[in-house]
């Protein structure tokens, strides 16, 4: 068999891939400020701003430096045509993403009988509504009491005490997955609830009253057995809660971790993207 053989580097390129370089390097140029540095605006999608909204709510916190109004504008400013919201800029529609932002507009106060956001529920309603929403959005949901907490994948806290040689341990995944994990293990032990003070809800987001428990979720089958066992396990681990819904947990020793970690991303001002929010 033939290898492959790569260009060049010294290959003559395309001439019109040439000049479309040569036009995109002199628009950032156009940007360079006068000391030779750029700055751009920092955006996000729809997903960090509404869940700053609804985590200043789940605290019970007021909106004392007046973001969510400019909040919403944006969220509004960002929606698409069809009513729902991307992940990225003119994205396809994210069923996550729109639910979340809905529910952040009705939050800070935004009619559900307004134009944008009667768009916004058509759109989810008709992909199926916010029973197909994905782990975190559920665990926001459940969170609120707007979901069943036996619709989220179960991860029992007891994952923390694995030891080193188990084929899954904390140590062996990335940073990023341990300040996700970590929070969600204390959060689906404690099951707190949001306070809520307006006591919003999106119930109308789902097609049916009785698809709030969002069904067990699953994981789509593929060749190598992988997901059919992470499927046998999760329900193994349901089936254990259920019967044993008052298992002692050892939550003290693992609610410091999480908390120092989020205390120094406020610090550095990226809390926001923290996304299972502070434990108390």
């Amino acid at each position: 068999m033939r290898e492959a053989r790569l260009p060049h580097p010294l290959t003559p390129m395309d001439p019109t891939l040439e000049q479309r370089i040569e036009r995109a390097a002199a628009a950032l140029f156009d940007c360079q400020r006068p000391d030779g540095h750029w700055v751009f605006e920092l955006e996000a999608d729809a997903t960090i701003p509404a869940e700053y909204v609804l985590l200043k709510h789940y605290l019970g916190e007021s909106d004392e430096r007046g973001l969510e109004p400019k909040i919403a504008v944006y969220l509004r400013r960002i929606q698409r045509a069809d009513g729902g919201w991307p992940l990225f800029q003119d994205g396809a529609f994210d069923m996550s993403a729109s639910t979340k932002a809905y529910f952040a507009l009705k939050m800070i106060g935004d009619s559900p009988d307004a134009e944008h956001m009667r768009r916004a529920r058509e759109a989810i309603l008709t992909r199926g509504g916010a029973a197909n929403t994905n782990v975190f959005t559920r665990v926001l949901l459940a969170l609120f009491d707007i979901m069943r907490w036996d619709s989220v994948p179960v991860m029992p806290v007891e994952i923390m005490l694995l030891p080193r040689w188990f084929p899954f341990h904390l140590n062996k995944i990335s940073y990023w997955a341990r300040t996700v994990i970590v929070p969600l293990l204390v959060l689906q032990a404690l099951k707190p609830k949001a306070v809520n003070r307006r006591r919003v809800r999106i119930d109308e987001l789902f097609l049916r009253p009785h698809t709030r428990s969002g069904g067990r979720p699953r994981l789509p089958t593929r060749p190598g057995g992988g997901s059919c066992y992470l499927n046998w396990s999760t329900s193994s681990c349901a089936e254990s809660s259920r019967c044993s819904p008052q298992r002692p947990v050892d939550v003290p020793s693992i609610k410091p971790w999480p908390l120092c970690v989020n205390a120094s991303m406020v610090k550095m001002g990226w809390a926001p993207f923290f996304l299972p929010w502070p434990i108390r």
